[in-house]
C-alpha cells in the first residue's frame, strides 16, 4: 500500500461547508490526526484510526503523520478553516526532512474570516490582512508592530485567536493600539462560532468595542476608514481614493 498525507481544512463549522474534495479524502483515509475538537468532527468508521491530541503540539502531529505515511498509511491531518491559514500545513512542511519525499496534498477549506465576512456582508471587499493575536509562537511586540503598520496602511483586518482565558489582557492592549491609530467610528465585527448553532455576530464601532466581546471562538474583523453600513450589512467599497 502506498502511503500519502493530505492536510485538510474542515471549514468554519457547518458540515455543508466542508468541500467535496475533503470529504472524498476522508473516505479514503486510514488515519486522521489533529487537535481534539477538530478530530471530533470526523465520524468514526471501521478501518479508520483517529489520533486526537491537545493544543500546542503541532510538530508532534506533523511527525506522526510523516511516520504513518512512511508505513504506507493514508493520513489526513485536519485543521479547522483552511489548513494554510494559521494551521497545520506549514507545520507539516517544517517537520519534513530534506531527504523525505512523501506524497502530500493540501486541501483548502473556507477559513473563518471569509465565513464571518460573508455573514456580515463584504467588510473585506478591498485590501485586507489577517493577524494571529496569539503570542504562543511569536512575541507580542511583533504582533503590535504588524498591527500598527496594518492600521497605518488603512487595511481592513481579520484577527484570529483574539482572547484566551490564559491571556485576556492581550486583546485589551490590541484595542488600545487600534484607538491610537484609528478613528473611534471605525467599524468592528465580532463573529463568534460562525456557521454553527452558537453563531453570534456583533457589529460595533471601535469606540464601543470591549475586550469581553472576543474569545477563542471569535474572529474579529476591523474595517478600513471607508468601511460603512447599509441596513444590517457592513461593506468596504472596492474603490479607494489616493492617499
Amino acid at each position: 500500500m502506498s502511503g500519502w498525507i493530505a492536510v485538510a481544512g474542515l471549514g468554519p463549522g457547518a458540515d455543508a461547508l466542508v468541500t467535496p474534495e475533503v470529504t472524498e479524502a476522508l473516505a479514503q483515509a486510514t488515519d486522521v490526526i489533529g487537535y481534539i475538537p477538530y478530530v471530533a468532527r470526523v465520524a468514526a468508521r471501521e478501518g479508520l484510526t483517529l489520533h486526537p491530541s491537545d493544543n500546542r503540539v503541532e510538530m508532534d502531529r506533523a511527525r506522526l503523520a510523516l511516520r504513518l505515511a512512511a508505513e504506507g498509511r493514508r493520513v489526513i491531518v485536519v485543521s479547522s478553516g483552511d489548513p494554510g491559514v494559521f494551521a497545520m500545513a506549514s507545520a507539516l512542511f517544517e517537520a519534513l526532512g530534506p531527504d523525505a519525499d512523501p506524497e502530500i496534498r493540501i486541501l483548502p477549506g473556507i477559513t473563518a474570516m471569509l465565513a464571518a465576512a460573508a455573514r456580515a456582508g463584504a467588510p473585506l471587499g478591498h485590501d485586507f490582512c489577517a493577524i494571529n493575536l496569539s503570542d504562543n509562537l511569536k512575541p507580542f511586540a511583533l504582533i503590535e508592530h504588524r498591527l500598527r503598520h496594518a492600521a497605518r496602511g488603512d487595511f481592513a483586518m481579520a484577527f484570529y485567536n483574539p482572547r484566551s482565558a490564559s491571556r485576556p489582557e492581550g486583546f485589551a492592549r490590541v484595542l488600545e493600539i487600534l484607538r491610537e491609530e484609528c478613528a473611534p467610528q471605525r467599524l468592528m465585527i465580532f463573529a463568534r462560532a460562525v456557521t454553527t448553532p452558537d453563531e453570534r455576530l456583533t457589529v460595533v464601532t471601535l469606540n464601543e468595542a470591549l475586550p469581553e466581546m472576543a474569545d477563542m471562538r471569535t474572529v474579529v474583523l476591523v474595517g478600513n476608514a471607508a468601511t460603512r453600513r447599509v441596513g444590517r450589512w457592513v461593506y468596504t467599497p472596492r474603490s479607494a481614493e489616493a492617499v
